[in-house]
């Protein structure tokens, strides 16, 4: 650290002497900067932060009290190995929020991206992959090896089994029990999770065209309507998918999945 940062950190504060902060970062009162963390310019930790490596964050984000942010795994396999946490830009992360390493079993990595809001109590466990411009609400909680895509939603209280994979432009309601893969653009709801139609709403919000919209909304209705298996879904969609991303994306994710998707 360079002796112009220290006017931003709180004397109640610990840094471990291996840590890198960047510029104008401010850290408060009581916070915990564990050995190999690296926190990118303009991030700021209110006070009661604990961060622990090795953890490397980028610029921007924000750490409210009591986040506990590259904390080894819950996972019993785990043995002390050093694995990491990887964060993006412009996070917020709220109350008692909590992110963990990965495990060997994986890629030793947890990541996740930029520009998404981590509401108080949620969790992210070891090995997950979270995209960018997502929201977690309050308590939500995906379990490991976890894969959320850009822009999804998870409701309040909802949790994601693991290795479950969430697509882009998803939402899942409060409460629900997420058990299957959810595919891009679904709505999904319930203890276990159903679709529930297109999150067409929020592919308006960010700008998605009508005409594109009605094409998703027929590729859905392929999947989830028409009672084709998947393989024959996947066949049904092969010429839009050729004519769109947005539904190359969509039938590329339900021919991908592993643990089935929600039906």
């Amino acid at each position: 650290m360079q002796e112009e940062y220290y006017s931003l950190i709180s004397e109640q504060a610990f840094i471990d002497p291996t840590a890198k902060i960047g510029k104008n970062v401010t850290i408060g009162p009581f916070c915990y900067i564990g050995k190999d963390v690296v926190i990118g310019d303009n991030c700021e930790l209110t006070s009661h932060v604990v961060i622990k490596g090795p953890t490397t964050i980028g610029k921007g984000n924000r750490f409210f009290q009591f986040a506990s942010i590259g904390e080894e795994c819950q996972d019993l396999k785990y043995n002390n190995e050093p694995t990491q946490l990887v964060i993006g830009d412009n996070n917020t992360f709220r109350e008692s929020c909590t992110i963990h390493r990965g495990t060997i079993q994986d890629n030793s990595l947890t990541q996740i991206g930029s520009n998404n809001l981590f509401m108080a109590y949620t969790h992210v466990a070891h090995d997950c992959m979270v995209g960018s411009d997502c929201i977690m609400a309050n308590n939500a909680s995906i379990a490991g090896h976890v894969h959320v895509g850009d822009w999804a939603i998870l409701g309040g209280m909802s949790g994601v089994h693991q290795f479950c994979h969430v697509g882009a432009h998803s939402f899942v309601a409060a409460t629900s029990l997420v058990l299957k893969d959810i595919p891009p653009y679904v709505m999904a709801s319930g203890n276990t999770a159903k679709p529930y139609g297109l999150n067409a709403e929020g592919l308006k919000r960010r700008g998605f065209d009508k005409a594109l919209i009605t094409e998703i909304k027929r590729a859905y209705k392929v999947v989830f309507r028409q009672g084709h298996s998947i393989e024959e879904a996947v066949e049904l969609l092969a010429e839009k998918s050729a004519e769109h991303e947005e539904i190359q994306l969509f039938s590329d994710f339900i021919g991908a999945s592993s643990r089935g998707i929600i039906r």
